[in-house]
């Protein structure tokens, strides 16, 4: 790996022994040293999931006020994995454990062929290493940090990552938190959100790097013990294994921009492919429009296609048999409305009641023998899908039933548009509109009105 002048960030770092990503009362702050340093130009792993999004309520963070490399250079701390009773760590070269004060716990180095395996284990909150001879550290209370003397990567569980490695004990396990620079975080992140790795598809790349920068940023939270986790509750975080030469380019290239609104970085909501149409906020979740989340047209001009027909879940049909519908309405239908006792009845009849101004349904009306319930917005695609199953691809859809001799539904199919909750940037329209010569700031102020790109004002 190329390497350059390592530089240190500080990263605060809140410790809880918790054994749940819950936020702590009262967390202590840590400080932890991270190496910063380029990527290999050349890393290209294959790519591990079509683009998606996380569903998540729109909001702006305070004003700020930093220097134009510090919102790449800021670290932020993304929790890996949560109640591990083993946590292996590896590294190429030095690898050193110091306690939450940065006293030396324990240290070695490889001869370069080998990367041995240093086990964490705990007892409650305590901690402490197991070399690869056996050998033991001492007991450390709360916190446990590894790091790469030579601002090598650190592997845990056999995924390579950047920064340094905090381990966490508790009751219920360890929990292990990433501490990385933002920009490093992306280069994991931006692959497998937009899912490309095509180069004429840059421009779509880096309006994701802008997005995901813009998100990473407003959601830093010094108090608990980390910002984000690493999977779709928050963006999808991959490590070293998902970085791509075009991915690491788009963050690279667009270093220091964030997405803004009045002078305040905004969270960009974005999904797989919107249909043919965004959706303003209101018409998914129960939250109050933002202005530069408009409902906008994805149709190309002067056709009647759309940037984002390209995609493969642009056009989708869902079918649930009576059983299967009746079995979802028992497992899902209470968590979103009121059932009187938990028990949903048998479904007579599936409706929409109405349409938001995008065309996408904004209340479902579900009859059965036992009551009238109104499923609104987002809501929908948690309901209508096999028990266990994946949620419904989006809410822009029509309805078809047919009916058994006893007035039960005996087959119901949906039939839609669209892949995602559809609110701000269209992924696969990015990519439409890169292919047709769009450039990165053009998408974003198209999916995202009144927004202005740049360093933090």
């Amino acid at each position: 790996m190329k390497r350059v002048a390592a530089t240190r960030a500080l990263a605060t770092i809140g410790l809880a022994g918790l054994a749940t990503c819950s936020r702590p009362a009262n967390p202590e702050p840590v400080v932890v040293a991270i190496p910063v340093y380029n990527p290999p130009a050349d890393s290209q792993p294959t790519m591990r999931r079509a683009p998606d999004a996380p569903t998540r309520r729109p909001m702006t963070g305070p004003p700020v006020r930093v220097g134009v490399r510090d919102v790449g250079d800021t670290t932020i701390r993304i929790l890996l994995s949560t109640k591990q009773t083993t946590v292996r760590i590896a590294a190429p070269g030095h690898i050193e454990f110091v306690d939450r004060v940065g006293n030396l716990l324990t240290s070695g180095a490889t001869d370069g062929s080998q990367s041995p395996v240093w086990r964490i284990e705990n007892e409650g909150r305590r901690v402490r290493v197991v070399r690869p001879n056996g050998a033991v550290s001492p007991w450390t209370d709360g916190a446990l940090i590894a790091r790469s003397g030579d601002a090598g990567l650190l592997s845990v569980g056999g995924k390579p990552y950047r920064g340094t490695i905090v381990v966490y004990g508790s009751d219920g396990g360890m929990n292990v938190v990433n501490v990385a620079r933002i920009d490093d975080y992306l280069r994991g992140v931006v692959p497998l959100e937009i899912g490309t790795t095509s180069r004429d598809d840059s421009a779509a790349v880096q309006a994701q790097a802008v997005t995901a920068r813009s998100y990473a940023y407003i959601h830093l939270t010094p108090n608990r013990y980390y910002d984000v986790t690493g999977g779709t509750l928050d963006q999808v975080f991959g490590g070293v294994a998902a970085e791509t030469a075009v991915g690491s380019e788009a963050v690279e290239s667009t270093r220091a921009l964030v997405l803004q609104y009045a002078g305040r970085i905004v969270n960009a909501p974005y999904s797989s492919t919107c249909g043919g149409r965004t959706a303003a906020a209101s018409e998914i979740w129960r939250s109050d429009d933002e202005p530069y989340l408009q409902s906008v047209s994805d149709q190309i001009p002067g056709t009647d296609r759309y940037y984002c027909d390209i995609a493969p879940r642009f056009h989708w049909s869902r079918t649930l048999d009576g059983p299967q519908l009746n079995a979802a309405l028992a497992q899902y239908l209470a968590n979103y409305v009121s059932v009187p006792g938990r028990r949903a009845g048998v479904a007579q009849s599936v409706v929409i009641g109405s349409r938001t101004p995008s065309g996408r349904v904004g209340t479902l009306i579900v009859t059965t023998d036992r009551g009238r319930f109104t499923l609104r917005g987002n809501d929908i695609r948690y309901v209508m899908r096999p028990p266990g199953g994946e949620i419904l691809n989006s809410t822009y859809f029509s309805v078809g039933a047919t009916t058994a001799s006893d007035g039960a539904i005996a087959k119901l199919t949906l039939t839609g548009t669209g892949y995602g909750h559809g609110v701000g940037m269209c992924q696969w329209g990015a990519i439409g509109r890169a292919r047709a010569g769009q450039d990165f700031r053009t998408i974003l102020r198209t999916y995202y009105p009144g927004t202005t790109v740049g360093p933090p004002e």
